[in-house]
């Protein structure tokens, strides 16, 4: 099978993984439209702070998962099948970039559901990574192509390590904005439906436990590379002093938590704003340009 049709195929499976990711969104809101007109149980709205038995499985709910697993496995052959054609990791521009993000996402966010026993999270796990999907929509076709690599990208691992990191980072952030925003839903709605907050702290600071590290390599290998493509190991290029702000507040997110004794509302808070900053590191290079800048994708 020539390169030309193994790129079709991986534009294919993106296609497809966009198609259940929509179908996934919209199968979480009904699962949670459907349960939320259950009546309440008597006695309270939560037995157990640490409940990870489901509750029920609506027919939505069911196909939400199964179309979150489908989306998982046709992002993972995009990207795969990408990789193959390039002989390199999904790091030359934008679209390769957030390809890789949506998986990363998924699988992260598929681990959760597992892990914690809940779908829930899901309510706004999905609808970001569909923000994401809707973005990558938005590119322009040429970049579908596999294209290659300026000079200072033709980095052998280090450059792929760097980039991995990164996406793992921000999928993570993803996973606990996710979460801190759940919470703070669950905190001013509780209903026995929904996990408690308890879990859903719990699940913010695992996620972040994940992709702090992964921020901190961002920054330390892209140092590396910098120093290997531009003779610098920095030069407050606006990505990466974007990235070193992330850092910076998710650092505080575990400093307030680990000595101050931080949880719950004003953890959830904390991370429902720090996305920004990881937003702000992801597109910045458009608004900003610098040598992050490549073609503007």
């Amino acid at each position: 099978m020539s390169g030309p049709e193994l790129v079709r195929y991986s534009f294919y499976g993106f296609t497809a993984a966009s198609l259940a990711i929509v179908a996934a969104t919209v199968l979480y809101l009904t699962d949670a439209a459907w349960l939320a007109r259950m009546p309440q149980p008597a006695g309270g709205t939560r037995p157990s702070p640490w409940r990870l038995t489901p509750v029920g499985m609506t027919t939505a709910g069911w196909l939400a998962q199964v179309a979150t697993r489908l989306a998982l496995v046709f992002a993972g052959a995009a990207v795969v099948l990408r990789v193959i054609v390039a002989k390199r990791g999904p790091y030359s521009d934008m679209y390769e970039f957030s390809v890789a993000f949506v998986f990363v996402a998924l699988a992260g966010y598929v681990v959760l559901e597992r892990v914690y026993r809940t779908r829930a999270i899901g309510l706004i796990a999905l609808p970001v990574v569909l923000g994401m999907v809707i973005y990558v929509w938005s590119l322009p076709p040429s970049v579908r192509e596999v294209r290659g690599l300026i000079p200072a990208l033709q980095s052998s691992w280090i450059l792929t390590a760097h980039v991995t990191s990164g996406v793992i980072a921000y999928a993570a952030f993803a996973l606990s904005f996710a979460a801190g925003i759940l919470y703070l839903v669950v905190d001013r709605w509780p209903r026995s439906w929904l996990p408690s907050t308890e879990l859903l702290d719990d699940a913010a600071f695992r996620a972040v436990a994940i992709g702090f590290p992964a921020q901190s390599m961002l920054l330390i290998l892209g140092s590396v590379w910098a120093h290997q493509a531009w003779g610098a190991y920095w030069q407050w290029d606006p990505k990466e002093t974007a990235a070193l702000f992330t850092f910076l507040v998710y650092g505080a997110y575990l400093h307030t938590r680990s000595l101050r004794g931080w949880r719950g509302r004003r953890s959830a808070i904390f991370l429902a704003a720090a996305f920004a900053t990881v937003v702000f590191a992801y597109y910045g290079n458009y608004w900003f340009g610098g040598l992050h800048a490549y073609g503007g994708v």
